[in-house]
């Protein structure tokens, strides 16, 4: 009699697997996961009336700053970062130094001082040429004789010789001989109001000092102030129109 039970081949052969994994129903098959394994959950929607980060309520921009978007410390200067982005376009004359006090002459340019007057031009010549004379004469009196026309002479020029150079070297410094300070006045380029360059200034000096000491004496300085007297707009000299530089206040 056998022994042999179909159950038992029926399980070891034909059967089922019997591990105890199972594969994961395809996507699209009811039951299939909407999303692939270890995905995290999408993030929640933002609040009702939440903006970008840094903006203000209901997403606008943050306000500006207090005192304005056009005030700075200490008056107008250069506009603050990301100006133009925000805050749109500068006023007209925005970053332009304050304007000149009530009753004051305009600059020759805009944002300059007023021009010097020539009450104040004149004795500030003056005070330099009668003070370099006084120089000259004291270097001169121990070699000769100022009673006489060789003593005199030989004082004039070195005089002449010494105001050139006094002046190139003062105006390439600052703009300001001794005379030009005690008078509030200083020289400045006529484009931009700088200092004069070494040029300008040595140009200017020369065109003052040498028609005097070569042709025409004491004749030219006259005639070269009344052109200034006459000239518009800046009231240039002709040493001022030939180192392109102007006259202006420091009151």
């Amino acid at each position: 009699m056998s022994s042999h039970d179909p159950a038992g081949q029926e399980s070891e052969g034909g059967g089922q697997p019997s591990s105890d994994k199972q594969q994961p129903p395809a996507e699209g098959t009811p039951g299939a996961p909407s999303e692939p394994y270890g995905a995290p959950p999408p993030p929640p929607p933002p609040p009702p009336g939440a903006g970008a980060p840094g903006a203000g309520p209901n997403g606008a921009p943050p306000p500006p700053p207090p005192g304005g978007p056009y005030e700075t410390p200490g008056g107008y200067g250069a506009p603050p970062p990301g100006y133009g982005s925000q805050y749109g376009a500068p006023p007209p004359g925005y970053g332009a130094p304050y304007p000149p006090g009530p009753g004051a002459a305009p600059g020759p340019l805009p944002g300059m001082p007023p021009l010097g007057s020539w009450p104040n031009r004149i004795l500030a010549k003056l005070i330099d040429y009668i003070g370099i004379q006084i120089i000259a004469g004291l270097i001169v009196l121990p070699f000769a004789n100022l009673g006489n026309q060789d003593g005199y002479v030989g004082a004039t020029w070195l005089g002449y010789a010494m105001y050139l150079v006094y002046e190139g070297v003062m105006l390439s410094r600052d703009g300001q001989t001794v005379g030009k300070k005690l008078m509030k006045l200083r020289v400045a380029m006529l484009a931009d109001g700088s200092v004069p360059t070494g040029a300008a200034a040595w140009t200017r000096s020369a065109v003052f000092v040498v028609p005097a000491l070569v042709c025409c004496g004491l004749l030219w300085w006259p005639v070269n102030g009344l052109f200034g007297v006459f000239d518009k707009p800046y009231r240039q000299c002709i040493h001022d129109k030939a180192a392109k530089t102007v006259v202006v206040s420091t009151a």
